[in-house]
């Protein structure tokens, strides 16, 4: 049941073509790092990356394949990710620049490492074209001399999860090392601030407005 060597590295090749390639998750991941730390990137990253398994699930079980075919279940998922998107933008932007920086003076007004975490996770894994994606990505793979597809999808999927922790979270890191560089004014936390959630907002309203089929 377990895929051969050559499929393996075809598989792990493209995955790591497709993580490093700019698309939405690595702007959010690159914007917030720079703009709340390198703590918080990270911790961001890792929950956009562990989203993913819910997609793998959602794939293996076949639950993709209805998502899509339904419009109806398209649309308000896609409404969902939109407006959480656009809520957390919209919150970024009304903070102080400092309010939610790991080095913030007030410890009430810290957000936790593990909230970053949470935004992430929820954030992947209620996104619609993300769904979709591992639909039509996953099953491009799978040996159906071996039989059991779906255990091979969750291979796969686990798999592209891993990875995509690493790569995430290595960005999360170095992206709060430029900010941290950055951010050395209040005024310029507080820009850079605004700037991860324009960055945000932007993703959020094209999701909103993508086409659903």
């Amino acid at each position: 049941m377990i895929p051969a060597p050559d499929h393996l590295a075809a598989f792990m090749a493209a995955a790591l073509v497709i993580t490093l390639s700019p698309g939405p998750d690595n702007l959010m991941v690159l914007s917030l790092g720079i703009a709340r730390g390198r703590r918080e990137g990270m911790m961001f990253g890792l929950g956009c990356a562990l989203g993913c398994l819910n997609h793998t699930l959602l794939a293996a079980l076949g639950i993709s394949a209805l998502i899509a075919a339904s419009p109806v279940a398209f649309t308000l998922l896609k409404f969902a990710g939109g407006v959480y998107l656009v809520h957390m933008g919209w919150q970024a932007i009304r903070s102080s620049g400092s309010a939610f920086r790991a080095n913030a003076p007030n410890e009430a007004e810290r957000v936790s490492s593990w909230s970053y975490f949470r935004r992430g996770l929820i954030a992947n894994a209620i996104n619609p074209k993300v769904v979709l994606f591992f639909l039509a990505f996953l099953p491009q793979f799978v040996d159906t001399s071996l039989g059991h597809a779906g255990w091979q999808i969750a291979l796969y999927g686990t798999l592209f999860t891993l990875q995509g922790a690493l790569l995430f979270g290595a960005l999360g890191y170095f992206a709060g090392h430029i900010g941290r560089w950055m951010s050395r004014s209040p005024s310029a936390s507080k820009w850079l601030d605004r700037m991860a959630g324009g960055v945000f907002i932007a993703l959020g309203v094209r999701l909103l407005f993508a086409p659903t089929r």
